[in-house]
């Protein structure tokens, strides 16, 4: 069972870089809940304020990536990073992170913590997302045209809600010895619905499915594929610790349209899983000035990541 050597950060970091790299805080870690309920709820009022064309495709690409913003919360709070205090950290997670997207904290962290111990192995959970790439440019565009036709989404929700159908029915039928699947498919409708009545009763009913749903059924998913490219697809390094995760150096638009919340640090991550999200942009500054980013795999930008991930050449076709 192949298990990823562990770095020892003061090999690479001073004591005192050290502490205050990894130096957690409340405020900071709830605070980034909070920004993200409050940069959703300004992006979606911007189109009811001034409705239009341009501040429509503004809501929805920036909720979109919100919601991936949610989804990377989560993650922190499976790292036990929202929050000094577990409980607040996995309520907040899950409630306000976890449950509006379909997704459970306690779900996702034994799962999660498994892809870190084996990353890029054959015991990796999350090892078939990246193992296809390189492929095609004609692949990528059909998997971006499913995604942003919520295609992707309704094939998701569907089998979650699928197998919450038939637990229950087995368990109405006395097979209620099996563990409960899809744990995050009734928090989501409960929270979902939660959302469209405070809409409703606010006179905007029609906002929950024009600038919560859609977003959450289209772009969202499209910035969650290229946000996984990017993250693992066409790595080489076996199991080096410098090499099985990339991170990718973004812009100010990519990071408000498809990396927020320091995701892109991803390299720095897989080293030291337990650093705040907050602190691996200084964690990354620290390592480039000792050279040590040249052993890691860094790229400058999400396109130039997906130029190597549709570098797969069309087959030729037999004459």
């Amino acid at each position: 069972m192949s298990v990823i050597p562990k770095l020892k950060p003061l090999e690479l970091f001073t004591a005192d870089e050290w502490s205050r790299l990894r130096r957690r805080s409340n405020l900071i870690g709830l605070g980034l809940v909070a920004h993200a309920w409050a940069i959703i709820f300004t992006a979606g009022a911007l189109f009811i304020v001034f409705p239009n064309p341009l501040t429509f495709l503004l809501a929805w690409m920036i909720i979109g990536a919100r919601q991936l913003g949610l989804a990377i919360l989560m993650h922190e709070a499976a790292h036990g990073g929202l929050s000094k205090s577990q409980k607040l950290n996995d309520w907040v997670g899950q409630w306000l992170c976890a449950a509006p997207i379909g997704a459970s904290v306690t779900s996702y962290r034994p799962y999660h913590l498994k892809h870190h111990k084996h990353a890029q192995g054959k015991d990796d959970p999350d090892l078939g997302l990246a193992a296809h790439f390189p492929i095609t440019k004609a692949s990528l565009r059909r998997k971006i045209i499913r995604d942003l036709t919520g295609q992707t989404f309704l094939k998701q929700r569907t089998a979650q809600l699928g197998s919450l159908f038939n637990y229950h029915m087995k368990k109405a039928m006395g097979r209620s010895n099996e563990s409960v699947p899809a744990k995050g498919a009734m928090p989501f409708l409960l929270v979902n619905l939660g959302l469209l009545a405070a809409l409703t009763l606010a006179g905007y009913w029609w906002a929950y499915f024009a600038l919560w749903l859609l977003p959450l059924a289209t772009w969202n998913q499209m910035v969650t594929r290229l946000r996984n490219i990017a993250e693992h697809a066409c790595l080489d390094g076996g199991q080096n610790p410098y090499r099985v995760a990339r991170t990718t150096r973004t812009n100010i638009i990519e990071g408000l349209l498809i990396a927020p919340y320091w995701v892109n640090y991803h390299c720095e991550h897989h080293m030291f899983m337990h650093l705040p999200c907050y602190r691996l942009g200084a964690a990354h500054r620290l390592l480039t000035e000792k050279g040590i980013t040249d052993r890691m795999e860094v790229e400058d930008g999400y396109w130039r990541v997906l130029q190597k991930a549709t570098s797969r050449p069309v087959p030729v076709a037999a004459e």
